[in-house]
């Protein structure tokens, strides 16, 4: 398992490097960055030849992405246009993402797989068709649309909850947010555990362990759950991090300054500081979650041994 573990590292480091190196270049060719920061108006070339010299654009490009990394792994990734520290901004929005993709998680976990598993050891009754024509219609719906029916109707009609979350983002506030931004991967789960519960209970195993006596709660909790999760824990930790990426139009309904919004604003302004440094640690986070989920591998399966 050791090795394994110290071989996964190693792979990560060109995974990373290639990832931000594609992030890099794809956000310096999105536009001119000293155009956003002069507003409507044009700059005159020399207002514009010093910006660029400040914040090292008037290097080549391979350069930047070289100074950049060189940076990054000293804990700096730079100072956004408006003067304030890359790493401020992520010390106050990341813990609210956070918070909101643990609120979404739960969602999925407990709801997800809950459902998941009473469609699965009911497939083809009433209730499994039901929960099947209910997920398939949070699939279809985007996101947005959920959202805003929810802010008009929890929020501004009903008054259950506030249509805007507070600067702080506690989690009461965020129940809702989580809510919509879980609605469609909570409805994979429910479909992904529903068809690994039910093929596996097909398997030699199972059957074994009923015609051994077993009492049925041990039969799908220790034996069929156990294997049947194995798909699962591979989708909801890559989910993590699209979650964490893809919290832009949630955290734009309700107004949550997380990742998401700095995301937004950063593309918005151009300000490629902000924009590649939130996605360097994104690509962190994906990386990390994958190889969490491969060594979840192992406690779920007991056959999976790793070299």
């Amino acid at each position: 398992m050791g090795r394994y573990v110290v071989r996964r590292l190693l792979q990560m480091i060109p995974v990373f490097i290639g990832a931000t190196l594609l992030i890099f270049l794809m956000v310096n060719v999105m536009g001119d960055p000293i155009a956003g920061l002069c507003g409507d108006r044009q700059c005159d070339p020399a207002t514009a030849a010093q910006l660029k010299k400040e914040f090292g654009l008037d290097k080549p490009v391979w350069q930047q992405y070289l100074t950049y990394m060189g940076n990054v792994f000293t804990g700096d990734f730079g100072t956004a246009f408006n003067g304030q520290e890359v790493t401020e901004l992520m010390s106050t929005a990341f813990p609210v993402t956070i918070r909101l993709t643990l609120v979404a998680i739960v969602f999925e976990v407990v709801i997800g797989v809950t459902l998941g598993v009473i469609t699965g050891l009911r497939r083809g009754r009433p209730v499994d068709t039901g929960v099947l024509l209910v997920t398939l219609v949070v699939i279809s719906v985007p996101t947005f649309v959920t959202g805003l029916l929810l802010q008009l109707l929890l929020g501004v009609q009903w008054g259950w909850i506030r249509p805007s979350v507070s600067s702080e983002a506690p989690l009461d506030e965020l129940i809702v947010p989580g809510l919509v931004l879980a609605s469609v991967s909570l409805a994979y789960v429910v479909r992904l555990t529903r068809t690994s519960i039910a093929e596996n209970r097909r398997s030699d195993y199972v059957r074994t362990a009923v015609a051994k006596g077993l009492p049925r709660r041990r039969v799908v909790t220790r034996h069929l759950l156990r294997n049947s999760l194995i798909p699962v824990i591979t989708f909801i930790g890559a989910d993590v991090g699209f979650l964490m990426g893809g919290a832009i139009v949630t955290e734009r309904i309700f107004n949550i300054h997380g990742v998401g919004y700095q995301l937004y604003q950063g593309i918005l302004r151009q300000n490629t500081q902000t924009v590649v440094g939130f996605v360097t640690v994104l690509v962190l986070v994906f990386l990390v979650c994958n190889l969490v989920v491969d060594l979840l591998y192992a406690v779920l399966d007991p056959r999976i041994r790793y070299a």
